[in-house]
This record gives C-alpha cells, structure tokens and sequence, in this order.
C-alpha cells in the first residue's frame, strides 16, 4: 500500500485553460480513485497531434479546462475498490480506447471499440460523472480522452489501462498508448496486408511511418509515403518504404496523384492510407486504390464539419472506404504482444523518439510538432 493511497496528491500538471492558448504548467489536485479506477504515477508521455488538435480548439468534443496527454506510461499508484485487473507498482499504459470485455461490442468479436466508457470519456469525465482534477483554487478540470498524461498523477478507469513487463523501459513504450499502435495495428490488423500487396500511405508522421513498418513486416511488395515535406524521405526509407513522392515538387504537368499512383501500380494500389486528416486527400488515397478490390483506411481525424466525397461509382466499381481506430487492436488483450514485439527488435518504438525534454518545457515540445524533423517529442514527468 502506498502512503498516499486514499488522500488526495498535489503535483504538477498542464493545464489548457482556453483553445488556442499555451498550457499553464502548475500545481493542481488529484483526488483518490473511486471504484474501479486507478490512480498512476505517470513518469512520460509524448505529445501527439490529437492534443494538439484540441488546444486548437477545432476538435468538437473539446472541452476546456482541461488536462490533456493521451500518449502516456507510469506506475500504478493506488486503486479503488474492486479493480482486479491492475495493482500497485505495475508499469502500466493509459489507453483511450477501453476494453472492458463485457459490452456488446467487445463481445461481439468483430471491432475493438468499447462502449463501457464512451460516453462520459467524451465529456471529460470519470464514469461517475465527475472529475478527479482541480486546480488549487478548487475549480474542477475535465479529463482528456479518459488518460490525461500531462499530469504528474492521473485517474483513469480500469477498463482504461494495461499492465506490461516491468523489462519494457517506460519512456519508450508510452508511444503504444496512440501512435505506433494506430498506425502498425492500421496495416496489420484492420487493412490485413498480405505478402506481395501494393501499399500507399499519405502522412509521413508517427501514425503513417507506422503503418509502413507494419506493411514491411507483412511482406508489402511496394509501399510508397506520399508527404508534402521531403525532409520525411529518409525517415520513409528507414521505416520501409520503397519510393517517396512529394506532390508539390514530384508530379509532371498536368498528373495528380491519383493518376501518378495508378500508374505505378499497374492500375491502382491494394491498400491506401489516410494519416492526414485532410478531406481531399481521404478522397485521392480512395481514387488511388485498384478497381475490384482497393481498400483505403482513414486514420486521420479531420476537423469539426468537415465531410468526404466521392463519385458513388468508385465505391460500385468495388473500392472499399474504411476507419481505424487505435489501429483495431485491443489495448488490454493485445498489449503485451506489441511489447514482446518491441523487445525482440520486430516493432520500431525508439525510432520515433527525436525529441526529449522535462516536463516543464511541454509547450516547447508542441513546437517541436510543428517542426519537419520530429516525429515524437518525450517528457520526462520526473524532470
């Protein structure tokens, strides 16, 4: 049992306060977990492009104060009554992507999405309806994604967190929480890419660099990264893929990409990948794909109000549009597989990391985002 089981924790967290503004590195209060909730000592977590994209304020489910980090690894503190599934000292990954096992969902064998959490995770809060964070004036802050990393004590539900090899060093393996899951799982699991299969992904970050690892590893015959900065080209190639296009420098007059990809790949490709979020490129990755059987996945998340389109005739003639969540892997179930796949040398995680800081410069790190040459900025919450 640890000495603070059961009392509230002051300890430093980022704060978004309002949309658009940097965070408010400061002291706050973290309560006790209730049933079936665990408190973690979370010692790093990285900043992703979706936490971003809600400080942005552009996200519909934002809501403000907040404490935001989704990508994130720890040490379990305490736990509330009738959690069984985690227990004191256990390294641990926040997830947001629940797995609780019972739901109709889980049950039903066919996604990994959950139901157990959803609808409170969305408005920021606990399953109780409530929060476990405030500020020291005693204001209440809503919780992010049902993780909330960017504090040094967080409070997550149990369906929400994982237990893994205490071998597994925590300050590479918070990237499992979000963005090498998603994308390896993308190829892997959703897109299931077979030996020989010919594979584009649009967007050179975290998730897409991901996906092309996990199109290697199934033995993709082409796999060509599609990105408008072509500083990511060695990045492409270390991570698998064959060839790299910039549309902005690479195409002729008058070709797009659609038509430069079609005619790489003898008539379109088997999968595509959409880790962008841009509307117009969802379109191009579906074009792209081989008429009869072409699939194209949409990972990126796109911005409140924003709808895709095509001619209903690319869907006829037997494309395939479909989603990605987390990569369709199960977070509490499949964890430990990606684990063991990271400590043999078979999954790229420190690969990812370019940037390291403590945690008091988290506003530097989301200029680093911003920056060609990141892909992964890691805090260091000890620091």
């Amino acid at each position: 049992m640890s000495e603070t089981q059961g009392k509230p924790i002051k300890c430093l967290a980022a704060v978004a306060y309002k949309a658009a503004e940097p965070l408010t590195v400061e002291e706050i209060i973290v309560e006790p977990p209730e049933a079936h909730e665990v408190r973690i000592k979370i010692t790093h977590t990285a900043v992703c492009h979706t936490d971003a994209y809600t400080l942005s304020g552009v996200d519909p489910e934002g809501a403000f104060p907040c404490v935001l980090g989704h990508e994130g690894s720890g040490i379990v503190e305490s736990v509330g009554e009738g959690v069984s599934s985690v227990k004191v000292g256990d390294h641990v990954i926040a997830l947001y992507t629940a797995e609780c096992g019972v739901c109709k969902f889980c049950k039903s064998g066919k996604t990994n999405l959950c139901g157990s959490v959803r609808e409170t995770q969305g408005k920021g809060v606990m399953p109780d309806g409530t929060s476990r964070f405030k500020n020291l004036k005693g204001e209440s802050l809503l919780h992010f994604m049902g993780c909330s990393t960017f504090s040094q004590y967080t409070v997550v539900a149990d369906v929400s967190v994982v237990a893994i090899n205490k071998t597994a060093p925590l300050q590479s393996v918070c990237l499992l929480g979000c963005g090498v899951t998603t994308g390896y799982g993308a190829a892997i699991k959703t897109a299931n890419v077979q030996k020989n299969d010919t594979v584009a992904v649009f967007g050179a970050g975290t998730v897409g660099l991901s996906v092309v690892q996990g199109a290697q590893a199934r033995g993709a015959s082409k796999i060509i990264m599609v990105d408008v900065n072509s500083k990511k080209e060695t990045y492409s190639r270390q991570f698998g893929a064959t060839d790299f296009i910039n549309p902005m420098t690479d195409l002729k007059p008058g070709e797009t990409i659609v038509s430069k990809l079609v005619e790489m790949t003898d008539g379109g490709l088997d999968h595509t990948f959409d880790c962008t979020g841009n509307v117009k490129v969802m379109r191009d990755a579906l074009e792209c794909c081989h008429k009869g059987w072409g699939q194209s996945i949409i990972i990126g998340v796109a911005a409140a109000g924003q709808e895709i389109s095509t001619r209903p005739f690319q869907l006829v003639t037997g494309r395939v549009w479909k989603g990605s969540a987390f990569g369709g892997v199960k977070g509490r179930s499949e964890m430990g597989g990606l684990i063991e796949s990271y400590q043999k040398g078979d999954l790229k995680v420190d690969q990812f990391i370019t940037n390291k800081r403590p945690f008091t410069e988290i506003n530097a790190a989301f200029e680093d985002l911003h920056h060609g040459d990141c892909l992964r900025t890691v805090l260091d919450l000890e620091k």
